[in-house]
């Protein structure tokens, strides 16, 4: 029988696994999408532009002055617009926001990754000092020893990753 203790671990581990994998499924066909570049002026001018819509009259949807909307241009042109002010922007261009971030490799692969580079990092000291002793652990022992560390690193609580 699981101790209480146990039991809770059991549990935050599955919905560990359940998250990743949730969020995995979630992120796969957006890693396959090839999304088109930003235009060089930004989305809401390049939009704008192609409606044949003036500054003027994007100003007016937004209830705001020429020089505001103007504004809101040139911080999506220079990367420093807020989300909420790329949202009015969209909302005054009839379009949706789509704000995602999609990791470079699978999570699971991010966290296998991480956790191998943090568990080196931990048995270095421990390496150095057993070879200054001349009882140095190499190869296939090595890596045996990365592996379960990371292992138990990924098992048990994830901020220690981080």
């Amino acid at each position: 029988m699981l101790a209480c203790s146990d039991f809770y671990r059991y549990m935050n581990k599955r919905l560990q696994s359940l998250q990743l994998n949730q969020m995995e499924a979630a992120l796969k066909n957006l890693r396959a999408v090839e999304f088109p570049a930003r235009p060089a002026g930004g989305w809401a001018r390049a939009i704008r532009e192609s409606l044949g819509m003036s500054g003027v009259a994007l100003a007016k949807r937004l209830g705001m002055t020429t020089a505001g909307a103007r504004k809101l241009e040139v911080a999506e042109e220079n990367h420093v617009i807020t989300v909420a002010s790329l949202r009015k922007l969209a909302a005054a261009l009839d379009c949706e926001l789509k704000y995602v971030l999609v990791p470079r490799k699978p999570l699971d692969q991010m966290l296998q990754e991480r956790a191998r580079l943090v568990a080196t990092a931990r048995l270095r000291p421990v390496s150095n000092s057993m070879s200054l002793e001349d009882q140095s652990v190499e190869g296939d022992a090595r890596q045996l020893q990365i592996d379960l560390l990371a292992k138990e690193l990924i098992d048990g609580s994830r901020r220690e990753l981080w």
